[in-house]
């Protein structure tokens, strides 16, 4: 089972142990019921923006969806361990696949941040929308260059520069000269 599979399933799972409709899901997190559908159907892996958006509508962390296993204790993911990639993409007409995710924490249970490699692949140049959702978010360019809209402004980072901004705001991370990126990333969201 892929990892964009089980995200599905584990909305789904959530959302019936909440004994709450799609509909209700919808109503709650701003989605439509047809995106939840695709969501649970393993159709689409919503944008990360729309994830934070079901984690609150279910009351849940958006590492929840991510989980593997519960760690009380540390969470050590050694070199070359990062090997599932999440992506989190729409097929709604003009959006693309550009970012795989490779969470490095997905067993701690009871996080308050989401650290992830993010491996971010060239689009072209509008081929985005800005999102915006609650918490925090950092971020590290390990390789490549990035470029990020923020509200009205546009940043340039390259390999060893760092951004660190509140998420509330509409933003979008893409890639910079039509090159491949890697960055660290560490999403807070309050729950």
């Amino acid at each position: 089972m892929s990892n964009n599979s089980t995200v599905g399933e584990k909305i789904k799972t959530l959302r019936e142990n909440k004994n709450m409709s799609r509909e209700e899901l919808s109503q709650q997190s701003g989605l439509s019921v047809e995106q939840i559908n695709h969501i649970e159907d393993n159709t689409d892996l919503p944008a990360l923006a729309l994830l934070v958006k079901i984690a609150r509508a279910l009351g849940v962390r958006l590492g929840t969806f991510l989980d593997d296993q519960e760690e009380l204790g540390p969470v050590i993911t050694r070199c070359g361990q990062q090997k599932d990639e999440v992506s989190f993409t729409t097929h709604t007409a003009g959006a693309r696949k550009h970012m795989d995710y490779l969470s490095l924490a997905k067993s701690k249970i009871n996080r308050h941040m989401e650290p992830f490699i993010i491996n971010i692949s060239p689009a072209q140049p509008n081929d985005y929308e800005l999102s915006s959702h609650e918490g925090e978010e950092f971020i590290y360019v390990m390789e490549g260059a990035i470029e990020i809209n923020y509200g009205k402004d546009t940043y340039q980072l390259s390999a060893g520069d760092s951004i660190y901004y509140d998420s509330i705001v509409p933003h979008h991370v893409h890639s910079y000269n039509n090159q491949n990126a890697q960055i660290l990333a560490v999403v807070h969201i309050p729950v």
